[in-house]
């Protein structure tokens, strides 16, 4: 918005003509009229005029993030209120059948109805998933939102320099926002789940556990969030271009989106491997470090098996051994002899397997 225009913006906090209190001062219309790109604040009342007259414009209304409560006044006043008119009812689009403008909890949404088309776009706000609700026709887009929603914001600011040429490619420029909001998201996960990877090699802290999870969780949520819009959206789109009167100049935009909606998903889908691999990894450093402990305990008992053996032999109680065995040669040559004897076999046994060799290079290994 260039500053000329942000000066002569009238601002209003919005409530329509007749509209009950839960709503008053609430709401938010801006209004973008095209091909200039410049941004208007209104009120309601005067957006509806605008949709009825105007040949090519952009509404966007927000909606506060929590809705008043139903039937109720917000400052806990004693005499209940009016229920709140339906969004659609305030934009004059009562027979579009598209009551659930601006409600929450709709699921993702994509149809065609006659000379209109209806969405509810999935897209990340500050890591949380958001819902933008689209109405479009030949003459205007319709975008409702709760809060504000930095897609809308990057969309406005495109505008004058895109220069759409009609309302379907702005709600194209729209559906691509709200990817890119998506692939960002993605690529810096899988980014981090790579600089992850690499550090558990050179050192290995329970924390990244805790790191990964929370970078699977953001690929398993992204995932659960777009395929069932992707899906809608793919299926409507396919329809849509089969039919022979679909120009030719919207069917490359649907196939446009098609394609870089199967590139955002092929990215949230490595990011997901991205991060079962790091956790595969993660649990082979835990193996080859368990291989290590109990190597050296092989060796260990390798060693002192022997010794034992012979310790707890030469203790018993024979009469041949406390009688006969009693001069101080025979201790040397029994008692310490032979087990330095065993001793040495053992060692050798190790050297000629290459097991000292292997546990030594797997400690120089873990140094490095």
């Amino acid at each position: 918005m260039d500053p000329g225009t942000a000066s002569g913006i009238e601002a209003y906090m919005v409530a329509a003509d007749g509209l009950s209190d839960p709503w008053r001062g609430m709401m938010i219309v801006s209004v973008v009229s095209m091909p200039e790109g410049t941004v208007t604040r209104t009120h309601v009342s005067e957006a509806r005029k605008r949709l009825a007259a105007s040949r090519f414009l952009l509404v966007d209304v927000e909606l506060p993030e929590e809705g008043p409560p139903p039937g109720g006044s917000p400052t806990g006043g004693e005499q209940p209120a009016e229920p709140e008119k339906p969004l659609a009812h305030l934009l004059g689009l009562e027979a579009k059948g598209v009551a659930w403008l601006g409600k929450e909890g709709e699921s993702a949404r994509a149809e065609f109805l006659g000379d209109s088309a209806a969405f509810v776009v999935p897209m990340l706000q500050e890591a949380q998933i958001t819902h933008v609700h689209a109405f479009v026709t030949e003459q205007y887009l319709i975008t409702v939102h709760r809060g504000s929603a930095g897609p809308i914001r990057s969309l406005t600011a495109r505008l004058p320099h895109e220069r759409p040429p009609d309302s379907v490619a702005m709600l194209f420029l729209l559906l691509e926002e709200a990817l890119d909001t998506f692939r960002r998201s993605a690529v810096e996960a899988l980014l981090e789940v790579e600089d992850l990877e690499d550090e558990m090699f050179r050192h290995r802290v329970p924390q990244q556990v805790y790191r990964l999870a929370r970078l699977r969780r953001r690929g398993a949520l992204l995932h659960h969030a777009l395929l069932p819009y992707l899906q809608v959206t793919d299926e409507i789109f396919t329809r849509r271009m089969m039919n022979p009167g679909f120009p030719e100049e919207r069917q490359k935009l649907a196939r446009d989106y098609q394609h870089t909606a199967r590139l955002v998903l092929t990215d949230i889908e490595s990011l997901q491997n991205a991060a079962r691999r790091a956790f595969a990894s993660y649990s082979s450093l835990v193996s080859g470090e368990q291989n290590n402990v109990i190597n050296r305990l092989a060796i260990v008992s390798t060693i002192f098996l022997p010794l034992t053996f012979l310790t707890g032999f030469f203790g018993m109680n024979f009469t041949y051994l406390t009688d006969e065995l009693e001069s101080r040669s025979i201790f040397w040559l029994l008692a310490v002899g032979l087990q330095v004897v065993f001793l040495f076999v053992a060692l050798y046994a190790l050297h000629r397997t290459r097991l000292w060799r292997r546990m030594r290079d797997d400690g120089s290994t873990d140094l490095q």
